[in-house]
């Protein structure tokens, strides 16, 4: 495997052990794209089963660890509470507290049992803001009593279960800054990445962490627009972070480390303590005993997508699916085709449906025009399948409808048959609330894609239990 001998070479070139970190949020797929792209977190928490937790931790470490990682970026401990947040949604593990709190644990502890340090993410919290700390800072703008009941909550039990280290974000706290320091004003205030009254007053202070604190990439727009670069730099390592995550220039940011070390806005004593804490992470790692289990990382994905698959909505009774009544599936992809490991939605589709005597077709927008009810067909079912990816620098994940017209989006629903199933992202019913009958599959692998259609045709019941409002608080979404 070439990550693995590129992270072993790098080992012999130096005395002391390196950290090697990978974002593992989906599984070991982060790290190699040989590895096992697993789940979303928010398929993991839509099985409402720990079990399913502990062995999505297993399968990130275990096939981690067998890329030349030790560090997982994960997990994703931000509560979602806002559904037009275009960087949280399918990355958190949903929007209740508790659901949470359980899962953040469970991944914590499992993942470390398994020889592979975690890092909580993205303190103090994201999914608050409908906006993406990539692009600018962003706020968490909760009551400091609100903040303690949930993301204080979910740092704390992580903590006390044995986190080693934290990453921490662009996100600035108001309500807790003014608890430390009540005479700043919000001109003054920093995001968590800069700030002493977050990372040494609140999270080392008042929460008691004392592994590892690592800035967030620092060449994001919420990290570059707070201050200028040499004071962003020292005030993060005056603040209590320890690493950086990622350069805009390796040189500059060294020299400019450097300046402040010997004008003295550098703290030696901080800078010091940083460098024990990272031998102390270093040395947790390579003292580390774990069982060498196996792994069954396809077994339990296909578990996961079995137990996680929801119906959201059905008040049309389609489900299952009445083959007589509905002899042709017409098949609309929305968003990305291409998923997970290469496969397309359109074909697998086409292929399941084919091979229970369905006819099947695919409906194309562009090649098609406006028209009215009489020739739509009453025997043909209608499925929409939605790609719509969350991921950064992206301002919204919303549905976009063809530039024709929205030619794809349920238009007659009181003429044609429509479901819609959506593969990475839980709040689309927002953009087609009338749509009558509504899945969330959560993420996009050809195990959720498959278990999506079993359910439809009711060869194995619904399960899933949703971890946000799928109807995104709106009226006319229960329609």
């Amino acid at each position: 495997m070439t990550f693995r001998k590129n992270r072993a070479r790098l080992d012999q070139l130096t005395q002391i052990p390196l950290l090697k970190a990978a974002n593992l949020e989906e599984g070991g797929y982060g790290a190699n794209e040989e590895g096992t792209y697993f789940a979303n977190p928010l398929q993991v928490a839509a099985t409402n089963d720990l079990e399913i937790t502990r062995k999505f931790a297993k399968v990130c470490a275990v096939e981690g660890k067998a890329a030349g990682c030790n560090w997982n970026f994960a997990p994703v401990s931000d509560i979602d509470f806002n559904n037009q947040n275009p960087i949280t949604n399918v990355r958190t593990y949903g929007s209740d507290v508790q659901t949470v709190v359980d899962n953040v644990k469970c991944y914590v502890q499992n993942l470390q049992q398994n020889g592979m340090a975690a890092a909580c993410k993205h303190f103090p919290g994201d999914g608050v803001d409908y906006r993406d700390q990539h692009l600018h800072p962003t706020y968490n703008s909760l009551s400091a009593e609100d903040w303690y009941a949930s993301y204080g909550r979910v740092y704390s039990e992580a903590i006390d279960v044995g986190l080693l280290s934290v990453m921490v974000g662009h996100i600035v706290q108001p309500a807790l800054e003014k608890e430390i320091n009540a005479k700043l004003e919000i001109a003054d205030m920093l995001p968590a990445s800069q700030s002493k009254q977050l990372l040494s007053g609140i999270l080392r202070g008042k929460l008691g962490f004392n592994g590892l604190i690592i800035t967030d990439a620092t060449i994001m727009g919420g990290y570059c627009m707070s201050l200028p670069r040499k004071a962003a730099l020292t005030a993060s390592i005056n603040a209590g972070c320890d690493m950086f995550c990622f350069s805009t220039d390796f040189y500059e940011d060294y020299g400019y480390l450097l300046e402040a070390l010997h004008d003295g806005t550098l703290s030696r004593e901080r800078l010091d303590e940083a460098v024990i804490r990272i031998l102390a992470l270093k040395m947790t790692l390579e003292s580390m005993s774990y069982p060498q289990e196996t792994i069954e990382s396809i077994a339990w994905r296909n578990e996961c997508a079995d137990k996680s698959i929801t119906l959201v909505k059905d008040i049309q009774h389609l489900i299952p699916f009445d083959r007589e009544r509905f002899p042709q599936i017409e098949i609309t992809v929305v968003g990305e085709d291409e998923i997970a490991e290469g496969y397309k939605i359109s074909l697998l589709a086409e292929n399941y449906f084919k091979s229970q005597g369905f006819e099947v077709s695919h409906y194309h927008p562009l090649e098609d025009d406006l028209h009215g009810t009489s020739q739509l067909s009453k025997d043909k079912l209608r499925l929409i399948l939605v790609n719509c990816p969350t991921a950064s620098n992206q301002t919204t994940v919303r549905i976009n409808w063809s530039p024709k017209h929205a030619l794809d989006m349920p238009r007659f629903v009181d003429e044609e048959t429509y479901a819609m199933i959506s593969f990475n992202n839980p709040y689309h019913l927002q953009d087609a609330p009338r749509v009558r009958t509504y899945i969330n599959a959560y993420s996009p692998t050809k195990a959720s894609v498959l278990a999506s259609f079993d359910k439809m045709l009711g060869y194995s019941p619904f399960v899933g239990v949703s971890p946000v409002d799928a109807f995104c608080g709106l009226v006319d979404t229960h329609l």
